[in-house]
């Protein structure tokens, strides 16, 4: 009697995956994709009110005012536009990344192969993780005490972006019981006798 594979007998039609883990993982990777798209698409066509947010954080000028930090403070506004500039670049390029990857997990659904498309998703859901929790979190939160700041405070924000991304990257990597691909070194003839 043959407990191979339960599945091996089932004809998989174009809608077989739906509801199984890749489809999870493509959906989770596309809707970071989409929201870091929209996130860069708002910054560049409303440049003036996140170049505020920036300002403000670098500046440190909303916080306690403590003069053991305030040296940590970047009063220069070229400094600080050319580090709004950075954010919104790589912001750009992560949305750019995601986006490939939403399109792997797509195409890879058809064939069941998904290394490339986890890989692509690892790349930029990691990418989301350091600009939000890194750039945001550690840096503008702790560095330059955003925390202190009831106006100009954007750690709740990033945790929830750290927390979408962190969620999509553990999707992306776990494994379905149901093998991406048959194992190259399983010919027919071991199948069988390992059946057997």
């Amino acid at each position: 009697m043959s407990v191979r594979n339960e599945h091996a007998g089932e004809r998989r039609g174009p809608w077989a995956g739906l509801g199984g883990l890749p489809v999870a993982a493509a959906a989770l990777t596309g809707t970071v994709a989409i929201y870091m798209a929209l996130v860069a698409f708002g910054n560049l066509t409303d440049f003036g009110t996140n170049r505020q947010f920036v300002r403000h954080v670098l500046a440190m000028d909303t916080t306690f005012k403590d003069p053991d930090l305030m040296w940590r403070a970047i009063e220069s506004t070229v400094l600080q536009d050319a580090a709004y500039v950075a954010i919104i670049a790589w912001e750009t390029l992560t949305a750019c990344v995601l986006l490939v990857a939403t399109w792997l997990w797509c195409a890879g659904l058809r064939r069941r192969a998904y290394d490339r498309a986890r890989r692509v998703s690892s790349v930029g859901l990691v990418m989301v993780l350091l600009l939000f929790g890194l750039g945001f979190m550690a840096i503008g939160g702790e560095w330059f005490v955003m925390w202190q700041s009831s106006d100009w405070n954007g750690l709740d924000a990033a945790a929830r972006n750290v927390m979408l991304a962190g969620v999509a990257l553990v999707a992306v990597h776990l494994r379905s019981a149901v093998p991406d691909t048959p194992a190259a070194s399983e010919s027919p003839a071991a199948s069988e006798s390992a059946a057997a």
